[in-house]
């Protein structure tokens, strides 16, 4: 007996993961004022427990509010990743038009260039790249996009090998619309839910990516992030368990959250079950 939904969004993890991610919105938009003034502040005495009153998620070494910490650092780590993902998609969306509406040169020097990135072991490249140059939020961004667009492209152009060849893009071809007309209006909205789904994945994929960096010690200074405070409290996890686990358990539901969301939007926006690839 099948006991899920019809409907691939209404099926418990997939509520689960948008109640998650709704929850994540609503702290990101609200942290100051959920938790205004500085998070690094210390405000209790140190090392107090989880529950402790006033401190759901206790405090640390110093006497800060960790819960304080989590809040903002849901606004600065999703932050990197929005980014990168607006990044990676914009231009992966881009190289994936170019190569798989055009072909030919454009399509093979793409592909090549993809290549290239993805033979690169990505993570070192991240690292290499924010040790490199100054440890700030928009070194982080760029050191993550540039390992993030490759799928895109290929999605992309996989979608627009298969679409350029139906009936209704021959007729708009005859009907004398322009290449890029065709290109822009009439087949990238065909290709689009598949970058929906693939964005989702990559917002979970940066997330990961940030926080190691973070946990390395080498993400932005700037603000509190959940791998700043992960390798925080490592050092001393024997008795302060709960300065690790809870940064930890936000990372992991946030990734989770995103996962089982785009696992939902991939099985609704199915063409075969969805009836895509229409003009």
């Amino acid at each position: 007996m099948n006991f899920w939904p019809n409907h691939p969004l209404l099926r418990p993890p997939v509520i689960f993961g948008f109640v998650v991610l709704a929850a994540l919105a609503f702290l990101v938009i609200f942290a100051d004022l959920i938790y205004p003034g500085d998070p690094w502040r210390m405000v209790a005495r140190p090392n107090l427990p989880p529950f402790s009153p006033g401190f759901p998620a206790g405090t640390d070494m110093l006497g800060r509010d960790l819960t304080a910490g989590l809040v903002h650092g849901s606004r600065a780590t999703l932050a990197v990743a929005v980014s990168v993902v607006a990044f990676a998609v914009s231009l992966g969306v881009t190289l994936g038009l170019l190569a798989g509406y055009f072909g030919e040169i454009a399509d093979e020097l793409i592909i090549r260039i993809t290549e290239f990135f993805q033979t690169i072991p990505g993570f070192l490249l991240t690292i290499m790249i924010v040790a490199i140059l100054s440890p700030t939020r928009w070194t982080v961004v760029f050191a993550i996009a540039l390992i993030s667009w490759p799928p895109i492209v290929r999605i992309v152009r996989a979608e627009v090998l298969s679409i350029r060849r139906l009936d209704w893009v021959r007729a708009a071809r005859v009907s004398g619309l322009s290449h890029l007309r065709i290109a822009i209006l009439h087949v990238l909205p065909n290709v689009l839910p598949q970058v929906v789904v693939q964005a989702s994945l990559l917002i979970a994929g940066a997330v990961m990516i940030e926080s190691g960096i973070s946990f390395l010690g080498l993400g932005s200074r700037d603000s509190v992030s959940w791998g700043f405070l992960l390798a925080s409290g490592r050092t001393s996890f024997s008795v302060n368990w709960w300065l690790s686990t809870l940064p930890g358990l936000a990372i992991f539901l946030t990734v989770l959250a995103f996962n089982l969301v785009g696992d939902g939007l991939e099985r609704w926006l199915d063409p075969k079950h969805a009836g895509r690839h229409q003009p």
